[in-house]
C-alpha cells in the first residue's frame, strides 16, 4: 500500500530542516496544546498553583534588592550607578537570561525519555518535544521580566521604550537554544549521562557570564574570553535595553542570528536524523 503523504508535506519536511521555524508554524496546535499542559503540570499540585510564578521571582528580586543593594551597598561597573538597587537590578535581569539558558539545558534531555508512550506513535511530531522545553522557560522568563519591569517602576519610577526591544533580543537566543534542545534530546535517548554532564557545565556556565558581575571590570583578554559565551551577548543586550534605556547592537545580533539559525537547523536535521531508533532504545 502506497503512501499517504502528499508532495507538499514532502516539501515543508524538507523546508523545515532549513528553515526550522516551518516546523513550529506547522505544528503549532500541538505545539501550543502540549506547552500549556506543561506549565499546568508544574504547578498543578500546588496550593497556591500559577501564583508561584509571580511569588517566586518577585521573593527572588527582594532578597537579592535587600543583601545587595542595603546590606553590602554594591555598585555595578565602575561605580557611575548611583541607585542603592543598581546591582540587585541588574543581577536580576542577568539571572533571567541564564535561568531560561540553564532550565533548557537540564531539561531538553530528558524531552523524549520523559514521554515514551509517545515515541511509538508513528503519527506524533516528537520534533515538538525539545521546544516545548524552550517555551516553558521563556514563559517563565517572561513573568521574571514582568517582576523587574515593575521594581524598576516602583523604584526608579520609570521603565525605558527600549524594553519593549527585548524580544527582539531574546528572539536569537530563543532559536539558538531550541537548537541546543533538539541536539540534547536526541542524544538523551541514547546516553542518559548527558543530564549530569550539562549540570556540571551550568555550574560553569554561571560564573563565565557576566550575571554576577560587569564585563567591564575585566581585562580585555578576558573579556574576549567571556564572549566566546553564548550567554554574554544576549545578557548584555537585555541590559541595556531593560536598565540603561539604550537600543542593542544590531549587526551583533544579526550575526548571533545567523549562527542561531545554522545551529537550529542542524539541531533539527541531527533529531530527525535519530529518531529513527529511537523507539529501539526506549
Amino acid at each position: 500500500m502506497g503512501s499517504t503523504r502528499s508532495p507538499a508535506a514532502g516539501k515543508i519536511d524538507k523546508l523545515a530542516i532549513f528553515v526550522p521555524v516551518v516546523l513550529l508554524l506547522r505544528q503549532r496546535v500541538a505545539l501550543r496544546q502540549f506547552l500549556a499542559r506543561a506549565i499546568l503540570r508544574r504547578y498543578r499540585l500546588s496550593a497556591f498553583g500559577l501564583l508561584w510564578t509571580i511569588i517566586v521571582p518577585l521573593t527572588t528580586l527582594g532578597i537579592y534588592t535587600f543583601v545587595f543593594g542595603v546590606v553590602m551597598e554594591s555598585r555595578w561597573g565602575s561605580g557611575t550607578d548611583s541607585s542603592t538597587y543598581g546591582f540587585s537590578l541588574h543581577l536580576f535581569s542577568g539571572l533571567i537570561v541564564f535561568w531560561v539558558f540553564a532550565e533548557i539545558m537540564g531539561q531538553a534531555p530528558m524531552a523524549v525519555v520523559d514521554h515514551t508512550n509517545l515515541v511509538k506513535r508513528a503519527v506524533f511530531p516528537l520534533e515538538i518535544l525539545p521546544p516545548v522545553v524552550v517555551g516553558n522557560a521563556v514563559f517563565h522568563a517572561l513573568v521574571n521580566t514582568g517582576v523587574l519591569l515593575a521594581a524598576l517602576l516602583v523604584l526608579e519610577r520609570s521603565v525605558p521604550l527600549t524594553a519593549l526591544l527585548l524580544p527582539v533580543v531574546l528572539l536569537p537566543f530563543v532559536l539558538l537554544l531550541t537548537g541546543f534542545s533538539w541536539f540534547l534530546a536526541a542524544i538523551g535517548v541514547y546516553f542518559r549521562d548527558i543530564v549530569h554532564m550539562v549540570g556540571l557545565l551550568m555550574t560553569g556556565a554561571l560564573f563565565i557570564s557576566p550575571v554576577f558581575y560587569s564585563t567591564d571590570r575585566l581585562h580585555p583578554a578576558l573579556q574576549t574570553l567571556i564572549m566566546l559565551n553564548p550567554i554574554t551577548f544576549i545578557v548584555i543586550q537585555a541590559r541595556l535595553v531593560l536598565l540603561e534605556g539604550q537600543t542593542p547592537d544590531w549587526l551583533g545580533l544579526g550575526l548571533y542570528l545567523i549562527v542561531a539559525w545554522f545551529i537550529a537547523s542542524a539541531g533539527l536535521a541531527f533529531f530527525r536524523h535519530a529518531r529513527a531508533n529511537f523507539a529501539d532504545v526506549l
